[in-house]
């Protein structure tokens, strides 16, 4: 399970206004939930399972480690009376929470920080000019219990459809926020703001860097075994996705050992492509249990299911729909806590597949370590030499690949809008391309969460995407990770000797590319149906000629366009249950 809470601040008698929160009584309760706390501003309602830790200066919801991986306990707890303790905990402990202070020290100041991984939800409206209001992980909880009535905010749902993947503070209800990692919500007395407290350019600047590859390599290791040892002891009985790459395989390998009861699971599809059974099979070995091998089939997969009451952004796709409800099966049967998957090991390990790190040697090391980078370059991408070096002198000369490109494609011109700017997006004006690239594709990991609903019912941990495990890699230079002509290298030196050869060595991903094929053969006449005759057509937002053309016709061999169907599927499957 997730944890679920709802802070009411400032809560008014009654409220008449659109959004206004309309609270029965100063005693307001919420039905099925605690009441924890009571300070200042604020009342805190929580679930029955959401863990609670009260700090001086106000409460943590949610876990909380020190660096070294010990649980933070009501004896334990740091004190955050002051903006300069807070910073000092972000230093030295790591979890997955939301921090609330409202205390004397604060004076009329409520601050709401939430931790860089984003491992609990946070979402909030507050209105008026004295914040009046309420701070949630779940929308449902605001709606079921008259402290919001839902409206689309249609100008997102014009972003989201230009801009599918991109993280931003705004969500698809009007009057609705979400609190994104690493930023801590200010609600003053006559306004409200929000200050990143947490970024990953802190952790490329030269001064964090690390400058050889063993340091580079021992620093990785130390920092996913803690969090995954950690998290296994805290969740005790977890359900290992397998993929079979690389990410899965090197937290399967960090479990080995632990106390916790582990059960391992993979999906393998009706068609080729997305069986890694063989890879999969020899991590479940390594950590003494079956295979559980789960089929994911056709039936399994809809565009028009009903989403989650808690969300607030069209996030979850056909794929991911079926996936998840396979996940969620396979979690109940084999009665665990948690789920423990790999999701963010390709962004947190720096899998760019570009010439951005060989640029990044040459920057910052000189030429011949940019030499040197461009033959594993070349190894890498089993190309030329001369090749690898023009793409990487072109990368030099181009800078990073543009961040927040929109996709156009089906979308009328009455769609057009444009990008929102993620906290994460700045970075000072000499920054490496790679860098950009990789805190680029970092921000992007956000959505992640969004896409796996099963959250809700058990613990869901990525432990690559942990706030140490992210500072760690960070420090990494883009091109140390590709050393000896290797993705992700400094992660295969850091578990080499856990890993099965095979697995360790492996250049091969699985994909879903073929099922997903499939899936859209199956269904097009349907999603062309559906997208023609609901809102976003309404609205004037899709190109429904173009549509027409496209789903009316063949897709070429390896064509992979037909994926944007389902994006927007997505969003019209998210819209029609709102209402």
């Amino acid at each position: 399970m997730g944890c679920r809470y709802v802070v009411l601040v400032d809560a008014p008698v009654g409220g008449d206004g659109e959004h206004e929160p309309n609270y029965r009584a100063p005693g307001f309760d919420i039905t099925g939930m605690e009441h924890r706390l009571t300070c200042g501003r604020i009342k805190l309602f929580a679930s029955p399972g959401t863990p609670t830790l009260a700090v001086p200066g106000g409460v943590l919801i949610g876990h909380l480690f020190f660096g070294g991986g010990e649980p933070v306990t009501p004896r334990t707890a740091p004190d955050l009376s002051s903006h300069e303790r807070v910073q000092d905990m972000l230093s030295k402990y790591w979890g997955e929470y939301v921090l609330i202070l409202t205390t004397a020290a604060h004076g009329d100041l409520l601050e709401v920080l939430r931790d860089p991984s984003g491992g609990v939800s946070c979402i909030y409206s507050l209105h008026g000019r004295d914040g009046c209001g309420f701070v949630t992980s779940d929308i449902a909880l605001a709606t079921q219990h008259g402290l919001y009535r839902k409206q689309i905010d249609w100008e997102f749902i014009s972003h989201a459809l230009a801009y599918p993947h991109l993280k931003t503070q705004r969500t698809g209800l009007s009057g609705v926020s979400e609190l994104l990692p690493g930023c801590t919500l200010l609600v003053g007395t006559t306004d409200t703001t929000v200050r990143a407290d947490w970024s990953p350019w802190t952790f490329v600047a030269k001064e964090r860097r690390h400058y050889t590859v063993q340091r580079a390599v021992e620093d990785v290791r130390q920092a996913v075994r803690t969090v995954v040892a950690a998290w296994a002891g805290m969740d005790e009985s977890i359900l290992l996705e397998l993929s079979g790459g690389l990410d899965s395989s090197i937290l399967a390998g960090c479990l080995r050992g632990t106390s916790t009861r582990v059960a391992c699971c993979t999906l393998v599809t009706p068609v080729p492509g997305a069986d890694e059974r063989k890879y999969a099979g020899q991590m479940a070995n390594y950590l003494g249990v079956p295979l559980q091998e789960e089929p994911l089939q056709f039936e399994d997969a809809r565009f028009d299911f009903v989403p989650s009451a808690d969300t607030v952004t069209p996030r979850v796709s056909m794929l991911q729909y079926a996936s998840n409800e396979v996940m969620k099966r396979a979690g109940t049967s084999n009665d665990v806590n948690s789920y423990f998957s790999g999701g963010g090991g390709d962004s947190v390990f720096c899998y760019l597949g570009n010439a951005a790190p060989a640029a990044d040697a040459f920057k910052e090391r000189g030429l011949a370590a940019g030499i040197t980078a461009i033959r594993e370059l070349s190894t890498l991408h089993r190309c030329t030499f001369w090749k690898a070096g023009r793409l990487t002198f072109r990368k030099l000369i181009r800078g990073p690949k543009p961040v927040g490109e929109p996709d156009r494609s089906f979308l009328s011109p009455a769609s057009t809008t444009d990008a929102e700017l993620h906290p994460w997006s700045g970075g000072p004006p000499d920054a490496f391309a790679g860098d950009r690239e990789r805190i680029s594709d970092l921000a992007a990991t956000q959505v992640f969460r969004d896409s796996m609903p099963r959250g809700a019912l058990r613990w869901l941990r990525l432990p690559l995407l942990s706030q140490p495990v992210m500072e760690a890699c960070l420090r990494v230079p883009t091109w140390m990770w590709i050393s000896g002509g290797q993705n992700r290298a400094v992660a295969r030196s850091a578990f080499a000797d856990i890993l099965p050869p095979e697995v360790l060595n492996r250049r091969s991903k699985g994909t879903f590319m073929t099922y997903s094929g499939a899936l859209y053969q199956r269904h097009k006449g349907q999603m062309l149906d559906y997208l023609l005759n609901g809102h976003l057509q309404a609205r004037g937002l899709l190109d429904a000629d173009a549509l027409r053309r496209f789903m009316g016709g063949d897709l070429p061999a390896r064509d992979q366009s037909f994926m944007r169907i389902f994006e927007l599927c997505t969003i019209e499957n998210w819209v029609r249950h709102q209402y």
